[in-house]
C-alpha cells in the first residue's frame, strides 16, 4: 500500500481521528488548521485516500539554549551563539486502528528528511527537539537516536546526525 504526506486540508476526514490521547485527538480536531493560518505550525497528514488520516505531525521553528545542549555538543558550536535554531517536532500521532502498521516510524522519518531538507535549502537548522508525552513516547524517540536534554523533558537529534539517515 503506498502512503502520501500532505499539508493538512480541509477534506481531510479530521473528526474520524482519534489516537487515543485526547490533547493529540483535540489539536488536530480544533487546532491545527487554526496554527496553520496563523503560521503557527505545519501540520503534516499521513493518507492513502488523501481523505483518512492515518497519522499527523507537526512541525515549526524553535530555539535553545545553549546551556540545554549536552557539553559534547556544546563545545563543537562557536561561542557566539546562546539560542540555536532547531526544528519543534511539536506532535505525532497515529489513529488507534493503524497501530502497529509502522506509521509512527513513517511519520517520523518524513518528519526528519522534511526538517533536514528544510534546514539545508531554506532556513537553518542544528537540531530537531520534540516534548514527548508520556514514557511511550520516550522510548519511541529513543529507539530512533533522539537524546533527552537533562532537566527539561525535551529531548533532540542534531542534524548532523539526521543527515547520516539521507
Amino acid at each position: 500500500m503506498s502512503y502520501l504526506t500532505a499539508l493538512l486540508a480541509s477534506g481531510h476526514l479530521k473528526a474520524a481521528f482519534s489516537c487515543g490521547n485526547e490533547m493529540l485527538d483535540n489539536y488536530l480536531h480544533k487546532q491545527a488548521g487554526q496554527d496553520m493560518k496563523r503560521k503557527l505550525s505545519a501540520c503534516f497528514v499521513l493518507t492513502d485516500d488523501y481523505r483518512e488520516i492515518k497519522g499527523y505531525y507537526t512541525l515549526s521553528s524553535a530555539s535553545i539554549q545553549r546551556g540545554q545542549l549536552p557539553e559534547s555538543l556544546i563545545k563543537k558550536l562557536p561561542l557566539g551563539y546562546n539560542d540555536l535554531p532547531v526544528t519543534l517536532l511539536g506532535r505525532l500521532a497515529v489513529d488507534i486502528r493503524f497501530k502497529g502498521h509502522g506509521i509512527g516510524r513513517l511519520l517520523l522519518i518524513d518528519a526528519l528528511k522534511r526538517s533536514y531538507e528544510t534546514s539545508v535549502a531554506s532556513v537553518a537548522s542544528m537540531a530537531i527537539v520534540v516534548d514527548p508525552v508520556d514514557d511511550a513516547a520516550k522510548s519511541f524517540y529513543s529507539k530512533y537516536g533522539f537524546i533527552s536534554l537533562p532537566g527539561s523533558g525535551k529531548m533532540f537529534i542534531a542534524m548532523a546526525t539526521v543527515v547520516q539517515l539521507f
